[in-house]
């Protein structure tokens, strides 16, 4: 048995002999014995001698500078936030990865999106589900408001049949629902292993590049929010689209973590409902709607979330701690920084809250990443502590450095004119911004005021 080629059926790790444990994932057990044709692929590999590879073509080394370096047609699928996550729409070739928990929308997405594509292009789109029946899949095309004459449908999971499909129908947009469910017959490790995941997604890459079939797979994700399966697959296709949402909410949020195509910076704003997906026009207005008003523990800022601003709630609440260490706690925000600005407001204004819980939350499901919104965590949190509320209408813009100063905020004007459009005539924003601000000759005539110090701005917020 030495001589025998064994790999872990749940990583694909390979060893020269039979294994108790897995080095490599630490799973007892798993060690099954390769089919003779991967011995056969791997003995022929190791066997080619550096003479072997003297037969490459000349044709087959490119030179660069006669390379046709046109830009990328994009096409639009009709789902707009969906597009602008994207970079503009698909490209034919690629192989995108749409990862989500369980139940969060993605089947939903995949049939929106082929009813989009088969509008523009019928017959198209070719389907494939290994985790639900046609008759499932007919019901929700029926909720959804779907033709069923437009999907094109094979229910299999095996790579075998699908490739079959493909070469028979010539599609030129793939939906598969899901990579998990997809095996090789050529592996005998089980549908959604390691081993699995990597040769059917090297397969479909393959396939997509060489047909210019545009691929959408779908992947569920682990409970630490990681699409289950090696991280390989993730280096291996164009883009990567995690869609977001909690169960109990209306709200689904895109992100594009990886994107060959276009930026990762966008976000995409779904509202769900029983009729599908639909795309959020203007997202400050949803998620401002029902907002309290005169109410302690908030204060409004403004977002960018790629080239998109958007008008964001943070919401503080601040009590004394029954706790030896007083407990931060943050929804959307980064807690160690939450702790930074603290220790300022201690410095710079003497308000200690060692003694206080914190916790703070931004509305919505939005994560803040960036600096401009510090002066209006702080400002929420010293609502809260001292139950007054903040003015009305008030839009609160400034990062605030270690010496308690405020630091300009980057696209200050994009930010500004969103908050107009809203019905915003106030604001807090940074000294420095002064003369940008006056060039913009804005109609609204709107209030600004200018802080360089966070006790500055603490003392126009709560005279």
């Amino acid at each position: 048995m030495a001589g025998n080629l064994f790999f872990c059926t749940e990583c694909g790790y390979e060893s020269r002999g039979w294994l108790g444990k897995c080095p490599a994932c630490g799973v007892w057990n798993s060690f099954a014995e390769a089919p003779q044709q991967e011995k056969e692929k791997k003995q022929k590999k190791n066997s080619r001698s550096s003479g072997a590879w003297l037969d490459l073509a000349a044709d087959d080394v490119l030179d660069l500078a006669e390379v046709d370096a046109r830009e990328v047609t994009k096409i639009e699928t009709g789902i707009s936030e969906l597009d602008l996550v994207l970079g503009g729409g698909l490209v034919p070739g690629s192989l995108i990865l749409l990862g989500g928990e369980p139940g969060v929308g993605k089947s939903t997405l995949l049939l929106q999106i082929l009813n989009q594509l088969e509008e523009q292009k019928p017959g198209s789109v070719l389907y494939v589900s290994g985790e639900e029946s046609p008759g499932q899949i007919k019901l929700r095309a029926d909720r959804l408001g779907i033709p069923a004459q437009q999907v094109k449908l094979l229910a299999s999971t095996d790579l075998a049949d699908f490739a079959r499909a493909v070469e028979k129908l010539k599609p030129e947009f793939c939906l598969i629902d899901s990579i998990q469910t997809l095996y090789s017959a050529d592996l005998t490790s089980a549908p959604g292993s390691a081993s699995q995941l990597r040769e059917v997604t090297a397969a479909l890459l393959r396939l997509a590049k060489a047909e210019n079939i545009c691929m959408i797979i779908a992947g569920h994700v682990t409970k630490d929010g990681q699409i289950a399966g090696p991280r390989i697959l993730e280096h291996m296709v164009d883009t990567v689209l995690y869609f977001e949402g909690e169960k109990d909410s209306y709200y689904r949020l895109l992100r594009a973590h990886k994107n060959r195509f276009g930026s990762v910076d966008e976000l995409g704003i779904f509202d769900l409902d029983d009729k599908g997906l639909h795309s959020l026009a203007n997202p400050s207005a949803q998620l401002l709607a029902g907002r309290p008003q005169d109410v302690p523990g908030t204060a409004l800022t403004v977002g960018l979330e790629g080239s998109r601003p958007m008008v964001m709630e943070i919401q503080a609440l601040v009590s004394p701690s029954n706790y030896q260490q007083a407990l931060r706690m943050t929804e959307g925000f980064e807690r160690n920084r939450l702790s930074l600005l603290l220790a300022l407001l201690a410095h710079s204004t003497e308000v200690n809250l060692a003694l206080h819980d914190v916790y703070l939350n931004v509305t919505g499901g939005l994560r803040l990443r960036e600096r401009s919104a510090d002066l209006a965590v702080v400002a929420a949190a010293l609502s809260s502590l001292e139950r007054k509320a903040l003015p009305q209408n008030l839009i609160i813009l400034g990062e605030l450095g270690l010496a308690g100063e405020l630091r300009r905020v980057p696209d200050l004007d994009k930010r500004v004119m969103e908050a107009l459009k809203l019905g915003f005539r106030r604001f807090i924003v940074p000294s420095q911004s002064e003369s940008m601000l006056a060039k913009l000759k804005l109609k609204e005539n709107p209030e600004f005021f200018y802080a360089s110090l966070l006790s500055e701005a603490i003392d126009w917020m709560f005279p």
